[in-house]
């Protein structure tokens, strides 16, 4: 089947392209309390991403590349769940993606591998 490839995120978004929540990549996100009905229920893109994080705690990045869905369609729906309490974000421990002491750690674990 072909077809404008940007149909489908368009539909699972409801056309939208902002998430409800601030999320930037290395936001953490976790599924405390699973609900298997709730799980049922969600388009297989949004379902994917609530059991992902339901099995370990894992940033928007992981959960995006894991899920194989774009950054951005991964931030709408896990802004959806957060709204409706069904996954948790947590607190940014940085305000921003380039804070120096998060880049620092980054840099850290890097040297860790080489």
């Amino acid at each position: 089947m072909s077809g404008n490839p940007w149909v489908r995120p368009y539909f699972v978004t409801g056309g939208r392209t902002r998430a409800r929540h601030r999320l930037f990549v290395h936001t953490l996100v976790t599924v405390p309390r699973f609900d298997p009905g709730y799980a049922s229920r969600l388009p297989p893109e949004a379902r994917s991403l609530y059991e992902r994080a339901h099995a370990a705690v894992q940033s928007v990045a992981e959960l995006s590349a894991h899920c194989g869905i774009s950054l951005g369609v991964t931030r709408v729906l896990l802004g959806d769940m957060a709204a409706r309490d069904r996954v948790v974000i947590s607190p940014e421990s940085h305000a921003s993606p380039y804070d120096p002491r998060l880049l620092e750690r980054i840099i850290d674990g890097l040297h860790q591998l080489a």
